[in-house]
């Protein structure tokens, strides 16, 4: 099987089309178109349904969908396997979402780097959705996200919540949701949780999808945001942040999903370290 084509393949299915398709292969939609009708030949069935308003499959795509999977899956696990470092026996590739590097990611890596001494280590950051197609590839084994996205072969569990606390650069913030502040996307389970404690709020003139790294900009802009505690916290003790007197708490649930694919035992052995770590911490809700 082609790796070029079955790749193109897996990147319509995940675009939508043959022109996002195109856009994250880094090649011009004619070679995607090309690559895929090289494809349909050599299966002699038509893969996609194609329309003004992208591309889905065919039921002879979707039966196709889990063999090329499956390649790619085999195809990283052999390219990893050869490139285990002398001295270790195994690799654990490991991914996290950005906000969640910091206070956990980070510690997890430690923890495991001493735990697991005879295993190599591969990290990725991102967003969950690269961080999704780098485990249905099978390039990444276990990742730390707030919203999971299953596909066949992943495994989700709802590991800790963040709490997220209401900070101002200003001391003397009375609590309103003025112009200085700022709306920090969290994901669909904090805006309904945000819009039944502030039910008038329309929208603010600033709104970011950068999560914890926003810190410096509420600092240097005089804003207000939410932010997990666990982030704000240094910054409180420093005076640089204020929690926002009578603001509500609110809660944002992460997970960690796994490639099912992957040796069990050294699945294991990473999910045990990772509940124990947030067990031991205080910023963390545990709810499992």
């Amino acid at each position: 099987m082609d790796f070029s084509l079955v790749k193109t393949f897996l990147e319509v299915i995940s675009a939508g089309s043959f022109a996002g398709a195109a856009e994250r292969l880094h090649v011009t939609q004619s070679a995607v178109s090309i690559r895929i009708q090289k494809l349909e030949e050599n299966l002699a069935q038509q893969l996609f349904e194609r329309s003004k308003n992208g591309a889905i499959l065919t039921p002879h795509g979707h039966q196709f969908e889990p063999h090329p999977r499956l390649f790619i899956q085999v195809w990283e696990e052999a390219r990893y396997t050869v490139a285990v470092p002398d001295g270790y026996d195994a690799m654990l590739s490991i991914g996290c979402q950005y906000s969640l590097w910091p206070e956990l990611g980070l510690i997890w890596l430690e923890a495991m780097e001493q735990e697991l001494t005879s295993t190599s280590f591969n990290f990725h950051m991102g967003m969950a959705d690269r961080l999704t197609r780098l485990m249905t590839s099978g390039v990444v084994d276990i990742a730390l996200v707030y919203t999971p996205e299953l596909r066949p072969g992943l495994k989700a569990e709802h590991i800790m919540n963040d709490r997220l606390v209401h900070v101002s650069s200003d001391p003397n913030h009375k609590g309103s949701l003025d112009e200085n502040y700022v709306y920090i996307d969290w994901g669909p389970e904090f805006a309904i949780e945000h819009g039944r404690w502030y039910p008038d709020f329309r929208i603010s003139r600033t709104s970011l999808k950068v999560g914890a790294s926003a810190v410096q900009y509420l600092i240097r802009n005089k804003k207000s945001a939410y932010l997990p505690y666990r982030v704000a916290d240094d910054y409180i003790a420093i005076n640089k942040l204020h929690l926002v007197p009578g603001s509500p708490q609110m809660f944002y649930p992460a997970y960690v999903v796994w490639n099912t694919a992957k040796e069990p035992e050294l699945i294991s052995m990473a999910l045990s370290n990772l509940k124990r770590l947030v067990e031991n911490s205080s910023h963390f809700e545990v709810n499992y």
